[in-house]
Parts: structure tokens; sequence; C-alpha cells
């Protein structure tokens, strides 16, 4: 038997959301400081810069991890991983190397508390089944999910839509029933979700963090004529077509990453 004391009942904790087995805390302060870190750890308090955790009960489930997301765990919890042989390594190793998603996922089963490593970055945990076709997600976004999800490489319907829009040829799918953890740069309550119903959506770069399955993705020129295109200083957009959901960030991704290096500092 294990007692876990100090976490859940700390006055500096507090559990900012649950789904399922999975909660997401955040420490309303760090007091992990020194004279020298006081202030500008008291102001970045102030302003939702904080360490936020999340913590999976274990009730027999089995969860997927990206690599190196383990920070303990506690209980009868084993881990093993998501290959099943040196096929299906060569395999997982080829579609790792498209993208920026680890080739090896641990998994985690058994009784007991999986906690992952702290962020400073806004947890998000989604309903799959909600999203039309599965979700599609932007590289470096996932953290974890319930092993019930199907997760897969996807590739871009057509290879204008990696080079001229400024994405990634290929992309992690998450299909099925279950929950999915995702680390977003962004807090939800600023991220626009724009659901489409037979309709489009034309987003001047790379601002949608994940999208239904669903969806058709493509780039086009923001207008009917490369001339045009000049002309109204847009030139190339990316376009959504179809039935289906998008989350979108409200800034570009340039910019979240200069957040992201802030908050590491």
């Amino acid at each position: 038997m294990i007692a876990i004391k100090n976490l859940f009942e700390n006055d500096d904790v507090k559990v900012i959301e649950k789904k399922g087995n999975i909660a997401v805390i955040e420490f309303q302060r760090d007091v992990s400081v020194n004279k020298a870190t006081a202030i500008s750890e008291y102001y970045a308090g102030k302003m939702n810069v904080r360490r936020r955790q999340v913590v999976i009960q274990l009730n027999g489930e089995e969860y997927i991890t990206s690599a190196g997301a383990m920070q303990w765990v506690a209980g009868n919890v084993e881990s093993s991983t998501n290959i099943k042989g040196v096929g299906d390594f060569l395999g997982k190793a080829l579609k790792g190397g498209v993208t920026n998603e680890s080739t090896v996922k641990p998994k985690y089963h058994g009784t007991g508390l999986l906690a992952l490593e702290p962020t400073y970055n806004y947890i998000l945990i989604e309903d799959v089944s909600n999203w039309k076709g599965g979700m599609v997600l932007e590289d470096g976004l996932f953290l974890a999910c319930e092993a019930t999800l199907d997760t897969d490489v996807v590739m871009r319907s057509n290879l204008s839509s990696a080079v001229l829009g400024g994405e990634g040829l290929f992309n992690l799918s998450l299909k099925g029933s279950g929950y999915a953890v995702l680390e977003s740069s962004v807090p939800r309550e600023e991220l626009i979700e724009v659901e489409l119903e037979n309709d489009q959506i034309k987003i001047d770069g790379n601002m949608a963090i994940a999208w239904s399955n669903s969806l058709e993705f493509r780039v086009e020129k923001s207008t009917k004529s490369l001339l045009g295109s000049a002309v109204a200083g847009e030139g190339f957009v990316n376009v959504y077509r179809g039935t289906g959901k998008i989350l979108m960030s409200p800034v570009a991704p340039e910019t979240l990453n200069n957040i992201l290096t802030y908050k590491s500092r």
C-alpha cells in the first residue's frame, strides 16, 4: 500500500481540470525560489505562468505517453513500448523520422498513479470521439492518451500543402474513443474553435494546431491569380474544407516559440 501526501491536499496545488482518470494540477505559486528569482516568479504567477502537471490514476487501464514524459509512477504499474517487432520498429522509425514525434512511445498499465513531467505549457484534455474521423495534431502537441486510441502518422493530401503552407508533410493522427492529453503554448480559453459543416476556412499561416481527420487540407492562392495574391500581400493560405472541427491559435507559431523560450528561463 502507498500513501501519497502533500500532493492533492497541498494548499499551493489546485486541480484545474479532470476528465476520466486524468487530472491536471497547477502549482498556484512557486515557492522553490531564492532571493534572486523570487520577484520574477511572483509576477510570473500573476500572469498565469505556472507549473502544471498531469497525474493519471491507473485502475487497470493502459496509457501511452510521449518519450521521456514520465516523472514518477507509484503502485503496481508496469511499462512497455508500442513496438511489436523488428518490422514494426522499422515502420515506426520511418514514420517518426518524418515528424517531430518520437518513434517509441512508452505504455503504462496496472494499478497506481502515473505522474508526467511538470511543464509551463498549458494542458488540453480532448475527447477524440468528439472529433469527426479522429484528430490530426501539429508536431510536438502530443503528451499522452488512452491506449484505446489508434495512433498513426498521416500524410497531407497534396505536396503543396507542406511546401507552400509552411507545414510538415506528415502529422500524428489519433482515432477512436478515449482521451488525449495535449501540451499547448496557448491556454484553452484563448484557442479559437471552428466547426465546419460542408464549408471551408482559409488561414494565413500555420495557426491551426489540431483539426478533424475528416477535413481536406490544401494550400491555395489567396486570390485567383498569382498577381492578385502578390498585390493583396497574402500569397498562399491554408484551406480546410468539409465537415469537422479546428483548434486555431490566435498568434503565429514564431510568437509562441518566443513565449515558450521566455517561460523556460
